[in-house]
């Protein structure tokens, strides 16, 4: 111990002392001690157009997640510890505005750990420079963009679970093709797409795969985002000499676009729609669904799939859909274990989402330059389930079945 002469103490030089010797322990101690739990928060459509989307695919299958990790203890640390998730969730009411908004307030003010991503391909398109600006990775599920592999270079810590409009489109140009050559079909095809980074990228994405397997479009229309009265598209469609119709639309264009050809009686030989389709309340117990084609599907036989459904089921009151559902928990079991393998570190985790092979409801899931690449490409409800039937030569592809069966009530 340091003294001044004549054996007395220096009150301000011991002070200075503990102070430094509590400093050089307090990151270690103090951080321990203040580190409760990991923020978590997202911004999602639990009102507005969106909604119906969101409340199928993204929201129940965070709450599955969030109640999963409680079960077990927490969120475990590569130290073995266990932190329970705190939520901070915003309802961004279909807005892409208040979706910015609401994405910059959890990363500024809530200063969250980590930020779920939206629903939607134009949402999630609209926050991604936020995710990048502030060092958050963005497990971007519910988002279809031939783009991908541009965005992983200009955001890298950003990933994309859902392909591109490519993929779907040249899968479905496949599926023509191998109809009109076995003599079902003819080689034409009326189109609508919504106005929406989805609609827009599948849209374009299906004229050159249409061209390219000599399949001509003699009906092409691109309608706003809230139409509801469809009657004149389909109308329209039904006139021309096309054997398929298909829509690249979110999920009330899609019910409204089912109801009103049925109304109408217009009954082509291939009917393809967009998101909505593999809702269950589109198809489960509704025989006029049967034959009806669209993006993605399942293998009924995967045990992890259906283990995963029947959970989604118990604890949520609804089933999940048969495309991004369970790519959705897909992704957050990802995220999990990421965490425990680096930590609460966001490029840490963000390398290891990049880099690593998980273990998820999917099976063995590793992303190729950042993107989920093993995915159904088209399916078709066949006897009250939406099976995947491409890629044809994937393990538990059906068969496809046209022409599509009569309207049934």
């Amino acid at each position: 111990m340091l003294e001044p002469t004549g054996g007395r103490r220096a009150p301000s030089l011991l002070l200075s002392t503990i102070a430094l010797a509590a400093l050089a322990i307090w990151p270690a101690n103090g951080a321990a001690q203040e580190r409760t739990s990991v923020k978590i928060g997202y911004a999602v459509s639990k009102t507005g157009v969106n909604a119906g989307g969101a409340g199928i695919t993204t929201i129940p299958n965070y709450q599955l997640w969030i109640n999963d990790v409680k079960e077990a203890g927490g969120l475990e640390m590569p130290d073995g510890s266990r932190l329970p998730i705190e939520l901070i969730e915003y309802d961004d009411r279909s807005s892409a505005e208040e979706v910015v908004r609401a994405v910059e307030r959890l990363a500024t003010q809530d200063e969250v750990d980590f930020i779920l991503p939206p629903w939607g391909t134009g949402f999630n398109l609209a926050v991604a420079p936020l995710f990048d600006r502030y060092g958050y990775p963005q497990l971007a599920v519910s988002s279809v963009t031939d783009k991908a592999p541009e965005f992983v270079e200009r955001w890298p810590r950003s990933f994309w679970f859902l392909g591109g409009g490519a993929d779907y489109t040249d899968a479905l140009a496949n599926v023509l093709v191998d109809a009109r050559e076995a003599g079902t079909i003819n080689d034409k095809v009326a189109m609508i797409s919504v106005a929406d980074g989805f609609g827009i990228d599948l849209v374009t994405a299906a004229r050159e795969a249409f061209a390219e397997a000599d399949i001509e479009i003699v009906y092409d229309k691109t309608y706003p985002v809230g139409t509801t009265d469809f009657s004149p598209m389909v109308n329209e469609a039904s006139g021309t000499e096309a054997d398929s119709f298909v829509a690249f639309s979110y999920p009330p264009d899609t019910f409204a676009l089912t109801q009103q050809a049925q109304v109408s009686g217009y009954n082509p030989r291939v009917f393809y729609l967009g998101v909505g389709v593999g809702f269950p309340a589109y198809g489960e117990d509704n025989p006029a669904a049967e034959g009806v084609m669209s993006l993605g599907g399942i293998d009924p036989a995967n045990e992890a799939n259906r283990a995963y459904r029947q959970r989604h089921q118990e604890l949520t009151g609804q089933g999940p859909d048969y495309w991004g559902s369970v790519i959705t928990y897909a992704s957050l079991e990802m995220l999990q274990e990421a965490i425990r393998r680096v930590g609460l570190d966001r490029e840490a985790v963000s390398q290891e989402l990049s880099t690593g092979t998980f273990q998820t409801v999917l099976g063995e899931t590793k992303l190729e330059n950042n993107q989920l690449r093993d995915l159904w490409w088209t399916g078709q409800w066949q006897d009250g389930v939406f099976v995947g039937i491409a890629p044809p030569d994937r393990p538990g592809a059906a068969k496809p079945r046209l022409p599509k069966a009569p309207w049934k009530n």
